[in-house]
């Protein structure tokens, strides 16, 4: 069964590779990225916590100065279970 990812990637000269997500639901995909355009726009941090254990802040300064990269891929869901029963098997 193949799924769909979403890929950002925020990448900084001098501070190297400030967020890398994938996500798996486009809707999420496209509020995360009106989300950074709005902070573009309007010259704001760009500040984001899910409630439970993602928490991160750039600084407008530095997300102008960056690279934003996206990028669409398939992800195969049994792949990765054989893979993962494999692993399991050769124990």
């Amino acid at each position: 069964m193949m799924k769909t990812t979403h890929r950002i990637k925020i990448e900084h000269e001098k501070f190297g590779v400030l967020l890398d997500e994938v996500f798996v639901d486009s809707i999420q995909f496209k509020i995360f990225l009106k989300t950074i355009h709005g902070c573009l726009e309007l010259k704001n941090n760009m500040t984001f916590f899910n409630g439970d254990d993602f928490l991160f802040n750039i600084p407008y300064k530095f997300l102008c100065e960056s690279i934003i990269i996206t990028s669409v891929g398939q992800y195969d869901l049994v792949e990765q279970m054989k893979s993962k029963v494999e692993a399991l098997v050769t124990r």
